[in-house]
């Protein structure tokens, strides 16, 4: 067992901190008491049975000097005697309470008071035993070592939240770190499932609305259009009237330049509220809502106007012009197909009287279309046979 230590403290011979832990040794320190009594012969008593026990003591004539000593070295326990001249035993306990480096000392009262009045007082100024005079030796030994016990567990205890807390914080600092990971990742997927869409539904040259888009977009205004009869809008058909001929005689870059200035062309003749889609090679559509069909008209007549300027590719110039078929919506119509398949038929019309002209649907222009398609299939069956 190490060396024990006893010391007298008043308030004229508080040692240093550095002068205390040399003295206690602190290496080979178990705890360290503090006894706070104004009667010589009861510090001389309980520092002879503690020191007999094994534990460091220093010893306190009054309680001003007893809380210098607390606070230069923190002891493990004190007992304080109450009833002491200057400053009693309450007071000592509640003034240590009141400093956070001597607040968790845990403090067991000597008293020959033994009314319930003084142990309770005692219990709410912080103490946490109270030991009655004359002294049983067992019963202060047995005291002191359940409360040292006890301040032992609570630290413990206190260092093992402290690990979990911090472990818990490093943890919870990881998940973090994930889920900012996945956060990015999700976004990430997002952005990248966002920019698919867009090439889905997007001419990659024009960078207009494709074939895709454009029914999904007229498939909408139909079901619209069924739920409200007054509802009316109209679909243009148009094809670059000679495009074939420029495409193959200047090249296909000079016809790709084209076809995205015809496309800007057309976006500048247009309302905000019109779609203008490329359908596919040199063949574009608009939907046109909220409109009667002598809009319409107006609407592709002013089209037909803007292609008659010149396009400016580089150093060279080049006309070209456009045929446009103009389909209306009705209610008769349930398929999407249907309505483009129809400005189509008109479109084709607007090329056989003759190119850069307008032609508007009606019935009989799609009884003509079947008429020339059976008798074709008519002629190929014929040659078969």
């Amino acid at each position: 067992m190490g060396a024990h230590f006893e010391e007298v403290i008043t308030s004229e011979n508080v040692a240093s901190k550095d002068e205390v832990c040399r003295a206690l040794n602190y290496e080979q320190v178990t705890h360290d008491i503090l006894i706070v009594d104004d009667t010589p012969e009861n510090l001389r008593l309980l520092s002879t049975l503690l020191v007999s026990k094994g534990y460091h003591v220093r010893k306190s004539l009054n309680g001003q000097a007893a809380l210098a000593a607390a606070q230069v070295v923190i002891p493990d326990l004190i007992l304080l005697d109450i009833m002491m001249p200057g400053m009693d035993g309450y007071e000592v306990c509640q003034r240590l309470k009141s400093i956070p480096e001597t607040a968790n000392i845990p403090i067991i009262f000597l008293s020959a008071l033994n009314e319930s009045f003084d142990k309770i007082t005692a219990f709410q100024v912080g103490g946490a035993d109270y030991i009655t005079k004359p002294f049983h030796f067992e019963e202060v030994l047995m005291r002191v070592e359940n409360q040292l016990k006890l301040k032992t567990q609570t630290q413990k205890i206190y260092q093992l939240n402290s690990e979990l807390e911090e472990r818990v914080k490093q943890r919870t600092q990881q998940l973090e770190k994930i889920n900012q990971e996945l956060i990015r990742e999700i976004e990430e997927r997002k952005r990248v499932e966002a920019q698919l869409l867009e090439l889905s539904l997007h001419d990659a040259l024009t960078h207009l609305p494709n074939r895709v888009y454009f029914m999904e977009r007229l498939n909408q205004a139909l079901n619209y259009a069924k739920a409200h009869p007054d509802y009316q809008f109209a679909v243009l058909f148009l094809d670059c009237d000679r495009f074939k001929v420029i495409n193959d005689s200047l090249g296909h870059l000079v016809g790709d330049k084209l076809l995205i200035a015809v496309a800007q062309r057309l976006q500048m003749n247009l309302r905000s509220e019109d779609m203008l889609a490329r359908l596919g090679g040199d063949e574009f559509a608009i939907m046109l809502p909220n409109i009667n069909l002598e809009r319409a008209i107006y609407i592709a007549t002013q089209l037909l106007k803007a292609f008659s300027t010149p396009f400016q590719l580089g150093r060279r110039e080049v006309f070209i012009s456009t045929s446009i078929g103009i389909a209306l919506s009705y209610l008769s119509y349930e398929q999407p197909e249907h309505l483009l398949r129809d400005a189509d038929t008109a479109m084709y019309r607007a090329k056989a009287m003759g190119k850069a002209r307008y032609q508007i649907f009606d019935i009989e222009m799609h009884q003509a279309a079947l008429r020339v398609l059976q008798l074709e299939t008519d002629l190929r069956r014929a040659v078969e046979q």
